[in-house]
């Protein structure tokens, strides 16, 4: 059963050794990491896999909830500025 991983979804894969040290190489020469090439390839299968409409609805729906959180995260800290500048005031 996967994690959950704020809006994402954590879960473990097991590759073989030389494959493995394929991909690695290959997130080496495009500068990345390795975890995030290979997530991109999953999305890239996905995308081949599925009807077009499908995939474009989950792609919409997961930069929605990005967003959203983005924009909560963003008013959480201006909350807490403005408390710091509360208490700043009170002392």
């Amino acid at each position: 059963m996967p994690l959950r991983h704020g809006q994402k979804f954590y879960c473990q894969l097991l590759l073989d050794q030389h494959r493995y040290m394929l991909v690695d190489e290959m997130a080496k020469q495009q500068g990345k990491r390795t975890t995030s090439l290979l997530r991109e390839m999953v999305y890239s299968a996905l995308e081949k896999a599925l009807p077009l409409s499908e995939y474009r609805a989950a792609e919409a729906a997961d930069n929605a909830g990005w967003a959203d959180s983005v924009k909560r995260r963003v008013q959480g800290r201006q909350r807490s500025k403005q408390d710091g500048s509360d208490t700043a005031q009170d002392s």
